[in-house]
C-alpha cells in the first residue's frame, strides 16, 4: 500500500510539472540591483509567482493578457504556453479594461500623478525614477490608437500589493517580474485587460 501511495505521489508530481515550470530571474544591471535592494521584496503566494504555464486562449504569441479578477498577467508564447505573473490591479473604482498597444517603454521611469490623483491627494508630487518611485523598475505605456490611456503596466515600490486591487488603475508587478516582461515585449505589442 505504501508503494502505491509513493507511486501515486510521483505520478501526480510529474503530471503537475507539465502544467507549469519556474522561469529564471532575468539578468539585471548594476543600477537595477542597487535600486531593487532598497525596496524589500515580499514573499508571494505560489499562485502569484512567475511560471511558464499551459495557455489555451486565442491570442497571438506576444500578446499580454491581464485577468483582473485572478490578479494574473499572461505573456502568450508559442505552442499553447504563456508566462504567468502575479499582479496588483486597479481598485474597483479605478480599474480599466479594454485592448491597447504598448506605445512606449521606460526603465526607472519618472512619475506624475494624474489630475484625478491630485484631486484625491493634493500633497502628491511628481517624482524622478528610482527605488521610491511608485512606477518601479520599468513601465509599459498603454495607448488606444494614438491616445494615451494613462494606464501602465509597471513595477512597484509596494510589492506587498501583488494579488490585490490596490492601484489607481495601473497594473503593478514585482520589479523583477516587470524587468522580465520588459525584456520580452516590444513597442506595438497588444495588451488585453479583462
Amino acid at each position: 500500500m505504501q508503494l502505491f501511495r509513493f507511486l501515486a505521489v510521483i505520478a501526480l508530481s510529474l503530471g503537475l510539472a507539465g502544467c507549469f515550470q519556474t522561469v529564471p530571474d532575468p539578468d539585471v544591471s548594476a543600477r537595477d540591483a542597487q535600486f531593487m535592494a532598497l525596496v524589500p521584496d515580499t514573499p508571494l503566494e505560489p499562485k502569484f509567482q512567475r511560471y511558464k504555464v499551459d495557455y489555451r486562449g486565442k491570442e497571438e504569441p506576444g500578446t499580454i493578457v491581464v485577468d483582473t479578477r485572478a490578479r494574473l498577467l499572461y505573456l502568450v508564447l508559442e505552442e499553447d504556453k504563456a508566462i504567468r505573473y502575479g499582479v496588483a490591479v486597479g481598485d474597483e473604482a479605478y480599474g480599466w479594461t479594454g485592448t491597447a498597444r504598448i506605445a512606449r517603454r521606460a526603465e526607472w521611469p519618472s512619475w506624475s500623478p494624474t489630475q484625478s490623483m491630485r484631486e484625491r491627494w493634493p500633497h502628491v508630487r511628481a517624482m524622478q525614477g528610482g527605488p521610491m518611485n511608485p512606477m518601479g523598475a520599468r513601465a509599459l505605456y498603454l495607448y488606444e490608437g494614438n491616445r494615451d490611456t494613462l494606464y501602465r503596466i509597471h513595477g512597484t515600490n509596494e510589492p506587498e500589493s501583488i494579488g490585490r486591487a490596490a492601484s489607481s488603475g495601473c497594473i503593478r508587478m514585482r520589479n523583477i517580474d516587470v524587468i522580465d516582461l520588459y525584456n520580452r515585449v516590444q513597442v506595438g505589442a497588444r495588451v488585453v485587460v479583462r
